[in-house]
């Protein structure tokens, strides 16, 4: 499963035309993108009144991932572990990385902070230009 991040769906849902669009539409119709609650609700938080309703529309029917008790703890070792390297994340991040993490999936983010997690064994990350060549 790819976990897809908030910064992808924004790009996804700001221009139809570009090869992200495209990329994020073959995953979604391959059955392979998971939705984690905290995206979901960023997403429709962000979302003008008007444009919520085809917002809904698309995000439905994907698998939605909620924390639960395991996740909170991985999140609490990772920040140990993060803090004692020098680093530190916000915690929509930590719970978008620990869900995909807890589901052996991979996140596929335009923040950089998902490089830093994956540099320190958090994340598996999704490229889809590693997926092109």
């Amino acid at each position: 499963m790819i976990f897809v991040d908030s910064s992808v769906w924004i790009d996804f849902f700001h221009d139809s035309t570009t090869p992200l669009t495209a990329r994020l539409w073959g995953l979604i119709d391959a059955e392979t993108v998971a939705l984690p609650v905290p995206v979901r609700i960023e997403l429709l938080n962000g979302a003008r009144p008007a444009d919520r309703e085809s917002l809904v529309d698309v995000l439905d029917p994907l698998v939605a991932v909620a924390p639960r008790e395991s996740t909170w703890r991985l999140i609490e070792t990772w920040i140990q572990r993060a803090v004692k390297s020098g680093h530190q994340f916000g915690v929509v991040d930590l719970l978008i990385g620990a869900l995909a993490a807890e589901h052996s999936g991979a996140v596929w983010s335009l923040d950089r902070d998902f490089e830093r997690m994956a540099r320190l064994g958090f994340v598996k990350l999704y490229s889809p230009e590693e997926m092109d060549a």
